[in-house]
C-alpha cells in the first residue's frame, strides 16, 4: 500500500473553491485557531481526551455547532453527525492521536495503528449500524491531517472481500479490537497494491498567516478552511451552484419589474401584481404604451386575445429585453473590474454616471452599439473605457421599434422599497420608503457581488454572490409564467450532456471510417487513437446538437461546456497557434466550465497587470477558451422556442459564457475587447410542433431558382455570424428573409386549394377569351359560378396563408442550413437533447392539427411531451441520438405503449433512470430520463445516485 497525498486546494470541488468567503467568517476562523494553538501551546503530557476536545472546540466553535453535533461514539475518538443530535447518522470518523505518537499516520508509514483503528470505526459504521451516509474520514494529532474520501474507503476496503471476511472473523472470535488491528487490517494492507489517495495539511504551516495583521494575506487561508467546512467534510450544497435559486435577489428583482410570484395548486406563478406599483418598469410601460395611442405591432394577436391582456405581454417582453441588457452590463461591468484588479474606474453602471433613463437608451444605443471610433459627442468620452461588443442584445428590437424604448419611462417618479429589501440604512436596517426605479434598480444590484464568480477570496458580508448562470434560472420562471416553470436541475442536464455527447463524438470519429476509429466502441478508448489534433478538433467541431424547447439555454450551456471539457479530456484542445494546451486541467463542476492550474491547483484568471496587458500564457488561454466556445456555439449549438422572451434570454445565456472568456486584443494594445460574434441566429423562435414543409420535401425548385442557391444561403448565414456592422447584418438578414419567402411561395403552390384556385382561374379566364375570339359572347351563369369559384378558394388560400395554425410554423426543413446536405437536402442534428413542455396548453384547433401529425403514436390521451420526443425522432440524423427527460408514464402508461413501441423500433433507448417525485421544486409529477442511441443492446435501468 502506498500513500498518496494533495493539498487542499487541489482537492476542493473547484465550483465550491471559486466561492467567496465572507470576512466575518475568516476573522471567526482566525480567532479559534489562534485559540487552538494557545490551549497547545500551554499542555505539556496531557491525555488523548485532551486533544480530543481541542479538536472538537474548534470545529464547534468556527463551522459545526449548533447545526451538526460533534461528540465521541462508543470506541470512536470523535465523530460529526449529520445533524443536531447524535440520533442522526455519523457523516466523519475522525482518529486522534497525541502529538508526536508513534501510532500516528505519516506519508512514509502509512500502515500503522491510526489507520488500523480508522478502517476499523469505518466498518464498524458501515456492516453493523447500517450507516450509507458516512462521507470522510480523518487522522489527525491536532497538527498533521490526513483526510479520506469515503468513496476511497468504499472501493478498497468495504467491498474489499478480505476486510469483510476479516471484520466477521474478528466479531466471531471475542477478542479485542487489538486483533483486528494487527491479524487483519496490518496484514491485508501489506499485501494490498493500492494508492490510497488523502488530502494532507499540517497546521503549523498557517501559524504565522493567522497571527499576521496583513489583510490580503488571510487568502492563504481559505482552502484550509473550506477543506474542514461542512460544505466538504459532509458535502452539503452550497451557493455557488447554477441551479440554486437566490430568492431574495428574485423577489424584489420581480417587485422593481413590477410582477410577483404566486402558488396556484402545485405550480408556483408569476403574474402582474395584484396591488400594482404605478412606476414599476412594467406598469410604467403599460402607461406609456396606451398613452402613445399605440402600436404598430403586426398580428398582436398573438399577444394575447383581449386588449389587457395584449398590453401586458407586450410590455413584460420589453422589461425583459431592457433587464437582459442591464444584467448583461452589470456582469460586463464586474468582468472589466476584475480584469483590472479592482479598479473602481470601470465601474459605470450606478444612478451617479447612469441617472435617468435617456441616458441609459444611449448608453444601449450609442455607446454599446457602435465601434468606439463612430461614437459621437460626449458619450465618446464619458464611456471611453466600455467597449464596443457587436451584440444583437443592443440593437433595438422590432418591438422596441414599433412601441416604445426605455427612455420613454418616467424617470423622477417613484416606487415603494420592499419591506424585507437587501438595501441597507445608515445603522444596517432594511431601508424604508420609496426611490425612483431607475436608483433603485442599481442600488439593488450594487448589493451584490456580480464580480465574485471564478475568483476565490474574501468577500464583504454586506453582498451576496449572484452566479451569472442563476440569472437563466430567474428568467425561466420569468418566462413560465403562464404555465409554472420546469428549470432542469444542474446535476440533470451534466449527465445528460456528458453521456450523450461523449457517445455522439464517438460516433463521429466511426463515421470518419479511418481505421484507427472503426472499431472504436467507448469514448476511453478515443484517447489513445487519435493521432491527428487538428483532425479531431474537426471531428468534434461538426457536432450539430440541438434543443427543440430550448428555454433558457440551460441544455446548450451544459453542452457548450461539455465539449470543451472533452477536448481537454482527449488532449486535443489547442492554442490557436495549433500547440496543445499543457498544464491546465479543464473540468466539469456543478454545471460551471473550470480551468485549473494543475501543479498549483488555482483557478485560472485572466487580468490586465500594472504594465498595462495580460501575460502571455494567461492571453493564449483566454483567447483559447473565448474562440472555441465561438466555434461551438457558431457552428454545433442550435436552438428552438415558440416562446420569443425564452428566444431572447438563450442568446443572452451563451453571450454570458462568451463574456467570461473576452480579452482584450493585442491589436489594441489591450484597449479594445474582441467582439462578440452573432450567435443569435442559431436560436430560433418557432413552434417546433408545426411545419408546412415536411422534412423529405423536395424544395430543388427553390434552390434552382436563378435569385439565390443553397450555397448562397448558406453563405449569407455564415456572413451573418461574422457580420461587424449593423448595416452588413441588415442586408444578410434581408437576404435570408428573401429565401423564406421564396419557401412561402412554394408551399402556397403545393397546397391543394391553390391548385384548385389556379384551375379555376384558368377556366375562367378560357371563358372570356374564348367569347372574345369567337364574338359569341360570355356564358353569364358559367362566368359568375367561376367568379365566386375564384373568389371562394382564394379566401380559402388567404385563410390557410394566414391560418394560426402556421403562424408560429417553424421549419426545419430550412431554417438550419448547417443540417442540410451540399444539395440542401434534409440530413439532421447529432444529437437532440432537452427537457421538453410537459401538459403546456394550446388552443384547441393547434392541437388537433398536431395529434393529426402525430397519429401513429396516439393511443388514447396525449401530452406535449410526447409530440416533442416524436419530433426529436424525426430530426436527428440517421445515427443521432435523443435525450430528454420526460414524465416517468413514458415508461409504463398504456397512453405512450405506441411511443415506446416507435423509440424501439426507431432508436432503442441504451440508458433509462427514473428521477423519482423530487427532482423539480414544487412538481407533484414523477421523472424519467432516457438516453437513445440505438447502439447497445443492453439497456442500462436504474435509478440517479
Amino acid at each position: 500500500m502506498k500513500l498518496t497525498t494533495s493539498t487542499p486546494k487541489i482537492t476542493l470541488n473547484k465550483a465550491y473553491l471559486k466561492e467567496q468567503i465572507k470576512r466575518s467568517d475568516i476573522e471567526t476562523f482566525k480567532v479559534n485557531f489562534k485559540t487552538l494553538f494557545e490551549r497547545l501551546q500551554a499542555s505539556e503530557k496531557e491525555s488523548e481526551e485532551f486533544y480530543k476536545n481541542i479538536v472538537s472546540d474548534f470545529l464547534k466553535n468556527t463551522f459545526y455547532s449548533p447545526t451538526y453535533e460533534i461528540n465521541t461514539k462508543g470506541r470512536e475518538d470523535l465523530v460529526i453527525h449529520t445533524g443536531k443530535s447524535t440520533k442522526d447518522s455519523v457523516g466523519v470518523i475522525f482518529e486522534t492521536k497525541k502529538p508526536n505518537s508513534t501510532e500516528m499516520m505519516t506519508a512514509a508509514k502509512p500502515n500503522v495503528k491510526a489507520l488500523h483503528q480508522l478502517i476499523f470505526y469505518y466498518l464498524q459504521e458501515r456492516i453493523d449500524h447500517k450507516n450509507i451516509e458516512v462521507k470522510h474520514l480523518i487522522i489527525t494529532d491536532i497538527y498533521s491531517w490526513y483526510i479520506f474520501d469515503e468513496n476511497l474507503f468504499d472501493k478498497l476496503i468495504y467491498r474489499n472481500s478480505k476486510f469483510q471476511k476479516g471484520y466477521e472473523t474478528f466479531k466471531q472470535s471475542g477478542k479485542d479490537t487489538a486483533f483486528f488491528y494487527s491479524e487483519v487490517a496490518k496484514p491485508i494492507l501489506e499485501e494490498l497494491d493500492i494508492e490510497l489517495e488523502c488530502t494532507h495539511f499540517n497546521l503549523k504551516d498557517f501559524e504565522k498567516t493567522v497571527k499576521n495583521t496583513d489583510l490580503e494575506d488571510d487568502n492563504k487561508l481559505i482552502a484550509l478552511y473550506k477543506i474542514l467546512s461542512p460544505v466538504h467534510l459532509l458535502k452539503l450544497p452550497f451557493t455557488n451552484d447554477s441551479n440554486k435559486l437566490d430568492k431574495n435577489f428574485y423577489t424584489e428583482l420581480l417587485h422593481i419589474i413590477g410582477l410577483e410570484e404566486v402558488k396556484e395548486g402545485s405550480k408556483k406563478l408569476i403574474q402582474r401584481k395584484a396591488k400594482p406599483d404605478e412606476f414599476s418598469l412594467l406598469e410604467n410601460a403599460i402607461t406609456k404604451i396606451e398613452n402613445r395611442g399605440f402600436v404598430d405591432v403586426t398580428d398582436i394577436s398573438k399577444f394575447g386575445s383581449t386588449r389587457e391582456e395584449q398590453m401586458f405581454n407586450i410590455s413584460l417582453e420589453l422589461c425583459i429585453t431592457w433587464i437582459n441588457r442591464i444584467l448583461f452590463l452589470k456582469l460586463l461591468e464586474a468582468q472589466l473590474v476584475t480584469y483590472h484588479k479592482g479598479n473602481k474606474a470601470y465601474r459605470f453602471l450606478n444612478s451617479t454616471v447612469i441617472y435617468d433613463n435617456d441616458r441609459l437608451n444611449k448608453l444601449f444605443f450609442e455607446v454599446l452599439a457602435e465601434k468606439v471610433e463612430n461614437r459621437k459627442g460626449k458619450v465618446k468620452t464619458e464611456f471611453e473605457k466600455i467597449p464596443y461588443l457587436n451584440s444583437s442584445l443592443f440593437e433595438r428590437t422590432e418591438l422596441e421599434r414599433k412601441t416604445i424604448e426605455i427612455n420613454y419611462l418616467d424617470d423622477s417618479e417613484t416606487i415603494p422599497i420592499l419591506q424585507n429589501t437587501v438595501l441597507k440604512d445608515e445603522k444596517g436596517k432594511s431601508k424604508k420608503g420609496s426611490l425612483p426605479t431607475l436608483e433603485y434598480l442599481f442600488a439593488f444590484l450594487d448589493s451584490y457581488d456580480f464580480a465574485s464568480e471564478g475568483n476565490e477570496g474574501i468577500q464583504d458580508d454586506k453582498r451576496t454572490l449572484i452566479n451569472a448562470s442563476v440569472l437563466g434560472l430567474i428568467f425561466e420562471k420569468i418566462n413560465g409564467y403562464k404555465d409554472g416553470s420546469f428549470f432542469t436541475p444542474a446535476f440533470i442536464t451534466m449527465y445528460m450532456c456528458r453521456e450523450t455527447i461523449r457517445r455522439a463524438v464517438v460516433q463521429k470519429f466511426k463515421e470518419t471510417n479511418l481505421k484507427e476509429y472503426v472499431n472504436i466502441q467507448e469514448f476511453e478508448d478515443l484517447k489513445d487513437a487519435i493521432n491527428d489534433r487538428k483532425q479531431a478538433n474537426e471531428v468534434i467541431n461538426s457536432l450539430k446538437i440541438c434543443d427543440p424547447a430550448v428555454g433558457s439555454g440551460h441544455f446548450l450551456v451544459s453542452a457548450l461546456n461539455e465539449i470543451i471539457a472533452i477536448k481537454s479530456d482527449l488532449g486535443v484542445l489547442s492554442y490557436r497557434d495549433g500547440s496543445r494546451v499543457k498544464h491546465y486541467k479543464i473540468e466539469i463542476q456543478n454545471d460551471e466550465l473550470i480551468v485549473i492550474d494543475e501543479e498549483t491547483g488555482d483557478i485560472f484568471q485572466y487580468f490586465i497587470n500594472e504594465k498595462g496587458f495580460a501575460p502571455k500564457e494567461l492571453q493564449q488561454l483566454q483567447e483559447t477558451l473565448f474562440h472555441e466556445k465561438q466555434n461551438i456555439i457558431e457552428n454545433c449549438l442550435f436552438g428552438v422556442d415558440i416562446n420569443p422572451n425564452s428566444v431572447k434570454i438563450c442568446r443572452l445565456r451563451l453571450w454570458i459564457e462568451l463574456l467570461k472568456n473576452a480579452y482584450y486584443n493585442d491589436k489594441s494594445e489591450f484597449k479594445e475587447l474582441e467582439t462578440l460574434p452573432n450567435i443569435d441566429i442559431n436560436i430560433k423562435q418557432g413552434n417546433s410542433l408545426i411545419s408546412r414543409f415536411k422534412l423529405n420535401d423536395d424544395l430543388s425548385d427553390v434552390f434552382k431558382k436563378q435569385k439565390f442557391s443553397y450555397k448562397a444561403y448558406r453563405k449569407a448565414v455564415e456572413d451573418y455570424k461574422n457580420a461587424q456592422s449593423k448595416h452588413d447584418k441588415r442586408g444578410f438578414e434581408d437576404f435570408i428573409k428573401e429565401i423564406k419567402a421564396e419557401f412561402q411561395t412554394v408551399f402556397n403552390t403545393r397546397i391543394k386549394e391553390f391548385k384548385d384556385l389556379v384551375r379555376f382561374k384558368g377556366q375562367l379566364y378560357n371563358l372570356q377569351n374564348q367569347g372574345d375570339l369567337f364574338g359569341g359572347g360570355v356564358d353569364k351563369v358559367e362566368q359568375d359560378r367561376l367568379e365566386k369559384l375564384v373568389a371562394q378558394f382564394e379566401q380559402k388560400v388567404n385563410d390557410i396563408k394566414d391560418n394560426v395554425i402556421y403562424r408560429d410554423a417553424f421549419e426545419w426543413r430550412f431554417e438550419f442550413p448547417e443540417v442540410l446536405d451540399t444539395e440542401g437536402g434534409y440530413v439532421g442534428f447529432d444529437v437532440v437533447i432537452g427537457n421538453p413542455p410537459w401538459g403546456a396548453s394550446m388552443g384547441n384547433e393547434i392541437l388537433e392539427f398536431i395529434k393529426l401529425q402525430n397519429k401513429e403514436i396516439i393511443q388514447r390521451m396525449t401530452d406535449t411531451f410526447m409530440f416533442f420526443i416524436n419530433q426529436s425522432l424525426n430530426i436527428k440524423n440517421l445515427n443521432g441520438i435523443v435525450s430528454m427527460i420526460v414524465p416517468d408514464v413514458l415508461l409504463y402508461q398504456i397512453d405512450n405503449e405506441l411511443l415506446r413501441k416507435k423509440m424501439i423500433n426507431d432508436l432503442s433507448p441504451s440508458i433509462i433512470i427514473n428521477l423519482g417525485d423530487n427532482v423539480f421544486e414544487d412538481v407533484a409529477r414523477a421523472s424519467c430520463l432516457f438516453i437513445a442511441d440505438g447502439k447497445h443492446d443492453n439497456c442500462l435501468v436504474g435509478k440517479f445516485n
